[in-house]
Order: structure tokens, then sequence, then C-alpha cells
């Protein structure tokens, strides 16, 4: 559609008009408007004008990696709601109130660095059980990816309680985990491969959004809950001066959290047009900024390991793969730790590689061939330590970071071939994956992770 209005009807063009009837003189290739010009000779503002532009439009106009998003969020979710199931017979002495860690020293920790965490609210048995069987929910419902606004703010609720309640349990993973669990706030992460883009696409059947009555009943219930927080008097949900964030707590992040919902929900149901256009703007804006911050956080990630690794001696010398894998602690199969380590050229080529893959992994991501060699490499890297050094969550939660940086094409067959696995059970053969009526028809843009 352009701006340029249609040669009329009874006057046919000149390309549609045939060679004898055409003027004279007039040659086929004069035929090209005089208007346009070559590349060349367009000013370099003007082409960098059209280049913002475009760019500006790509940003608020679409939300980039829907399946790179919807990955992260199911391995992110998958790997908590894992760790947690896990460790249900432990979870008293882990984050319970007669852990070893017990109540009051997390009580000092947390007034000192006032991180949040619900569990500081009361030291009862009830209260943990309830925030414990809350954050397996908000994961497992997370995963499935429904209400995935509203999920994804329970989930962070749940990883930040439990992980800010010890500190001192994790294996480096659980860092992960808590950041993306706030970065996966901001993302459109159900787009595709989610019961909510399954439930978009039987309203868009519909011709009309059905009836919403769970999302308000959702909405409603967390006013509900943080009002009753507040008049209960719990310290975190306050106005702090103080805090990580000046002049603000986590009461009013989490009531602009509340009404953002009320807004977007309102907004898209009731007000169509200029409103909502302005909404989904800033809502593609939002997850592709944090997109990025989760791109740049596992490129530093990778950064600050392996140049901290280039100034270890052991690194240097080439030997440092040898120690933890014969720690007790880190030898779930000592044989096949034994076996490993046994030859010192091995155990070399797989200390310098590793630091090779790390330094260098930031360095090629404008180079497709080479970012997904590398990405391979890495991901092979992580199952090893799971398997070798018995550190299952740490590498899951790894390469799911990894899968941001994972090719949309690749995704997208993945996920056709998964939905072609999962017709062919009896149970639910006839049915797709959301995934391939959501969005598997749809054009993704090619970005930096595709």
């Amino acid at each position: 559609m352009t701006d340029s209005p249609e040669p009329p009807a009874s006057e046919p063009s000149a390309a549609a008009q045939p060679s004898s009837a055409r003027p004279s003189g007039v040659q086929h290739s004069d035929a090209r408007p005089s208007a346009v010009r070559p590349s060349a000779d367009v000013p370099l503002t003007v082409r960098l004008d059209r280049v913002l532009t475009g760019g500006l439009a790509r940003v608020t106009g679409t939300s980039i990696g829907p399946y790179q998003t919807a990955v992260i969020r199911i391995g992110f979710s998958f790997t908590w709601l894992f760790f947690l199931l896990r460790e249900w017979p432990h979870r008293h002495e882990l984050y319970g109130p007669g852990g070893t860690w017990n109540w009051d020293m997390a009580r000092q920790l947390v007034a000192d660095n006032h991180s949040f965490t619900a569990l500081m609210w009361s030291d009862g048995r009830l209260w943990f059980e309830a925030v414990y069987c809350l954050a397996i929910a908000a994961g497992a419902l997370l995963m499935l990816g429904w209400r995935t606004r509203t999920m994804s703010v329970l989930f962070m609720l749940g990883v930040l309680s439990m992980q800010n309640r010890s500190v001192f349990v994790g294996d480096g993973g659980d860092n992960v985990i808590h950041l993306m669990s706030m970065y996966l706030v901001l993302t459109r992460c159900g787009q595709v491969w989610s019961l909510d883009a399954r439930r978009a696409r039987r309203d868009g059947e519909r011709g009309r959004p059905g009836r919403d009555a769970t999302g308000v009943v959702l909405w409603a219930a967390a006013g509900l809950a943080l009002a009753t927080a507040q008049l209960l008097g719990a310290a975190h949900l306050s106005w702090t001066a103080d805090g990580p964030l000046p002049g603000l707590g986590w009461a009013t992040v989490l009531w602009v959290l509340w009404l953002v919902h009320a807004a977007w929900w309102l907004v898209r149901r009731y007000a169509p047009g200029e409103p909502r256009t302005v909404l989904d703007a800033f809502a593609h804006l939002a997850h592709n900024s944090a997109l990025l911050v989760i791109m740049v956080q596992v490129c530093l990630i990778y950064a600050t390991a392996g140049w901290y690794k280039v100034q270890g001696s052991r690194w240097q010398d080439g030997t440092a793969l040898f120690y933890p894998m014969h720690l007790d602690y880190f030898s779930p199969w000592p044989a096949l730790s034994d076996a490993l380590t046994s030859s010192g050229v091995i155990t070399m080529a797989v200390t310098y590689g590793t630091v090779i893959v790390q330094v260098a992994f930031p360095f090629t991501l404008f180079n497709r061939r080479i970012k997904n060699v590398l990405l391979a490499l890495m991901i092979v890297e992580h199952l090893s330590i799971a398997f070798f050094l018995g550190l299952p969550f740490f590498s899951l939660a790894m390469i799911t970071a990894d899968a941001v940086f994972l090719p949309t094409n690749f995704l997208r067959a993945a996920g056709r071939r998964i939905g072609g696995l999962r017709a062919r059970l009896p149970a639910v053969r006839g049915a797709a994956l959301p995934a391939q009526r959501a969005g598997d028809g749809e054009a993704s843009p090619r970005t930096l992770v595709g």
C-alpha cells in the first residue's frame, strides 16, 4: 500500500498498452519513473535517516525472537521446577526456618542487603510450605505458558524468595536463574509454544476475544494479596530510602506491575485503535530491550569466565580440568573421571578448548556459521559438566541461556519434529502443538539470534 494514486480505470498505463499503441520514440527502458534515483546518488543523511527510521519501526512494531524467548521460558522454568521437586525432601534444611541458615541469620542478611524474599514475612512452617508450593505451581504454569504475564511475575517472586532466603545454596546456575527470572517479566515469552498462544488462536478463529474471567480473577487476587501483605506490615513491602532502588520499595514495583497488567487488559479489550497501537509499541520495545539484555548477560558470563581463567596458572599450563574431576564432591563417576584425565593430551586440549570457546564466543555473534559451531561446543561442554561433575542444574541453566542464540529455523524445525512425534501418540493423535498453529506459519524476522 502506497500513498500514490492509482491510474484511472479508463486510461490504462503505458506498461499495459501494446507496443504498437505506444508513442513513437519512447523506449521500454524509459518507462522507469524519473523520480527513482540510484542508491549511490541518495545523500548519506537521507540513507542514515532511513536506517534509523526502519530500525525504530522494527523494535517498536514487532517482538523479535519469539521462539528464543519461548525456549528460555520453558528451559528456566523447567530447571527451577526440577530443582524444587528434587529437593522436596530436603526443603526444610535448605530454605525452611529450621535449616542451618536459620531465620534470624537470614533476617540480618536481608536487612543489610535489602533483597526481597517473602519467606522473611513469617517464620512459620505453614507460610514456608505455602510459598514453596506457590513457587512450584508458578514454575509449572510458566513452563506450560498459561497466563505468562502473571506467571512470570509469580515465578520471579518464587525464585527471589527462595534464593535470597538462603544465599549459600546453589552451584552457579542459581545466579543465572535469579537474573533471568527478572528479565522474563519484561518479555512476551508466550507468543509460541504456550497455552496462551493456543487460546489466542481459538479467539481468532471465533473472530472475537472470549470472556477472560480467569484473567480478571487473577488480577483481583493479586491486588488482594498485595494489600493484605501491606496490612500485615511486611517489611519488604514498604517505601524504603536506602534499598537497591532508592526511594522505591518492592511494594511500588509490584503495584506498578499490577496496574500495568490491568491497563493492558482494558486497552486491548475495550480501546482498539491508537491507544492499543501505543501500548503494543511499548510492549514490543520492552520485549526487545529485555531480549538484548539477556543476550548481553550471556556474553558477559562467558567473557568474564574466560578472561578470569586466562589469568589462572592451572589454566595456563593446561591442568585445570584434572583437579575438580578428582574431588569426591564433583565425581559421580570416578572411573570415567580417571579415564578422561588419564591422558595429559586430552586434559590439556579440553582445558585450552574451554578457555578459547568462552573468550571467543562474544566476538563471533555476527558470523552465523562460527557462532553456531561455538554454540554447539558450549552445549556439549555443559552436558559434560552435568555428567562428569554432577552439576545438572547448573548445566541446564547455562544451556537454556545459550538457547537465546539458537537459529530460528532450527527451533522451528525442532518444534515441527516434536509436534509430529506427539501427533503419533495414540492419546493425542490429531492434536497439534500450540506453536504449530500459533506461529509456525508466520515469517519470523531475521535477527542476531536467527
